[in-house]
């Protein structure tokens, strides 16, 4: 309990007494639209989402074919337990 408070509070006081230029960003900062800061945070803005999207297609990818691979084996199972009953 007193670590959290130890942790906790000096990070809201320094956020509630920082000056407005350290939270702004180059969108919010009065820097134009046109300007380099703005195409770079839209170039890694774009960059992030593209990996994030890769990683997550990768992703439901291995889980869709470990659902297939299963659903396969299942029915083999099946054949096989209905092979060795007929016998």
């Amino acid at each position: 309990m007193k670590l959290s408070r130890i942790i906790i509070f000096p990070v809201f006081a320094l956020a509630a007494f920082a000056p407005a230029k350290v939270s702004a960003c180059a969108a919010c900062y009065g820097g134009s639209i046109d300007a380099p800061m703005a195409d770079g945070m839209n170039w890694a803005i774009l960059t992030l989402g593209a990996v994030l999207a890769t990683v997550l297609g990768a992703a439901l990818t291995l889980l869709i074919y470990f659902i297939r691979k299963s659903e396969a084996l299942e029915v083999a199972a099946q054949k096989n337990s209905l092979a060795v009953t007929k016998v």
